[in-house]
């Protein structure tokens, strides 16, 4: 089956998350749906899904703020790993961030997601030797109904 690679629409909202969740991306404080409602209103054209046989089953949400490059999300349905996936969708963010003048691509792992950090590594990202720091400015945490 091929591998179609297309931007996000809103329609896709609802099976995004449901991707990152089982995933395990998705953290109570944050709002995947403000996340996407957010990237809609910058850049959109970076925020990536994977399609086979018209099935939503990767994700990628490339940003770039002018200085720095960014991925968030990268995602790829269990079902559908190993297959080259998440190098196609991160080979083609990182085409876009270029064709933008975009310098360098930063991300964030867990530091007990061991899987995603060879991954990243076998791309060809390093490590820094940075702190990441954070500081919430506003409170999103997912609604429990």
């Amino acid at each position: 089956m091929s591998f179609f690679i297309r931007p996000f629409q809103l329609t896709d909202t609802d099976t995004v998350i449901a991707l990152w969740q089982t995933c395990n991306l998705t953290r109570s404080w944050n709002n995947p749906e403000r996340d996407i409602l957010r990237k809609l209103n910058e850049r959109p054209e970076l925020f990536l899904v994977g399609e086979v046989a018209g099935r939503v089953v990767a994700t990628c949400m490339a940003g770039y703020e002018g200085h720095r490059g960014w991925i968030n999300y990268l995602a790829v349905h269990p079902d559908y790993q190993k297959q080259g996936y998440a190098r196609q969708l991160m080979a083609l963010a990182e085409e876009r961030l270029l064709a933008i003048g975009c310098p360098k691509v930063n991300l964030q792992i867990r530091t007990d997601n061991l899987t995603a950090q060879a991954f990243y590594h076998a791309i060809g990202y390093k490590t820094d030797a940075v702190i990441s720091l954070g500081k919430r400015l506003i409170e999103d945490k997912m609604r429990h109904d």
